[in-house]
């Protein structure tokens, strides 16, 4: 399918990646509608430091995922819908489980039951790593059983399998796209890379993190991106759910001296017990599995194994060092749940 002449509404505009991809499409010369959160103080997250011919090209709709009147309203004349909105911050689902569920499971139902309704061409819902819990066999395939081991992992679970469940049940061309775990410029505080890096930035030698033996497999944003549109237009996709990784692992603490080598540091971890998760909820082990995307996708990660891991760093770093008069909503000295 050819997003040409197309309109693609994003939801999670505002967000990392919403608006990273929400801008890559634009620029594509494609019609794009941006819908991000609804705030009193007319914030568009990331979006407000788009401008020019960029800001131009998006039609920005304030909106709510959790309000079905709010979804249908921004899906209406839309033929793809590329499915970001959630709430992502794991530590947070322990203190509000709620909220997630009625973003991650009900917002994601209102998307389904408005895309049915409205006869929309494709549907790419977005998945996480974190549904599969600690590697029970790496690679992880999309065939890896689902474990719920956070509150955020379980909502997760449940809107991916209600997405699925409309494919199923009602024909409804859906994709379930499961990144592995992104980084990038303007990636959350809550987040271990800003984490590591602004306190870099700060002068810190002693860097604070959670558990630094479990392992991540990272995909720069770019990378996601490229995903999210392959997605959107791959004639194989429907109906499946499709990994987005680079196949190449490392663990926290590695990634945390890998960092300080790339900004010319060398530095000393110390444990916070405020961000280590409860027993039982931290994720051990995550490596994936991208055969698929390569076959239905054909996508494949530009920055791969440990050159471009260093090499998306270095871009990531090089933009939080760009704002580091201006982080606003990055404290180096306070814990981002």
């Amino acid at each position: 399918m050819q997003l040409e002449n197309r309109t693609i509404l994003i939801t999670g505009a505002d967000g990392f990646i919403g608006s990273h991809l929400t801008e890559e499409l634009v620029r594509r010369g494609h019609r794009v509608r941006a819908m991000v959160w609804y705030n009193a103080f007319g914030r568009e997250g990331w979006l407000d430091d788009t401008s020019g011919e960029l800001r131009d090209g998006m039609e920005i709709v304030p909106g709510d995922v959790r309000d079905a009147h709010s979804v249908r309203n921004a899906m209406h004349g839309v033929d793809v819908v590329l499915h970001l909105a959630a709430l992502i911050g794991i530590p947070y689902s322990y203190r509000a489980p709620q909220s997630y569920v009625d973003t991650n499971v009900t917002g994601t139902l209102n998307v389904l039951q408005a895309a049915r309704e409205l006869g929309v061409s494709r549907v790419v819902h977005t998945s996480t790593s974190e549904v599969y819990g600690t590697a029970q066999t790496v690679p992880i395939t999309e065939d890896h059983p689902l474990v719920g081991q956070s509150p955020y992992a379980a909502t997760k679970i449940g809107a991916d399998q209600m997405a699925l469940s409309f494919y199923k049940s009602f024909g409804t061309p859906v994709t379930v796209l499961r990144p592995f775990n992104t980084y990038g410029p303007r990636q959350s505080a809550r987040a271990v890379i800003p984490t590591v890096i602004t306190q870099l930035i700060a002068g810190h030698d002693v860097i604070h993190l959670g558990a630094t033996d479990p392992t991540r497999d990272l995909t720069f944003v770019d990378d996601t991106v490229a995903a999210f549109i392959a997605a959107a237009t791959s004639p194989t996709a429907v109906g499946r759910t499709i990994h987005v990784g680079t196949g190449h692992e490392i663990t926290i603490g590695d990634l945390a001296h890998t960092i300080a080598e790339v900004m010319g540091r060398t530095i000393t971890l110390e444990t916070d017990p405020a961000r280590i998760r409860p027993e039982g909820s931290e994720v051990e082990r995550l490596l994936c599995d991208p055969t698929r995307a390569r076959k239905l996708l054909d996508w494949a990660p530009r920055n791969a194994g440990r050159d471009g891991l260093i090499a998306g760093l270095r871009e990531t770093v090089a933009w939080f060092q760009a704002r580091q008069t201006d982080l606003v909503g990055y404290r180096a000295e306070t814990y981002c749940v």
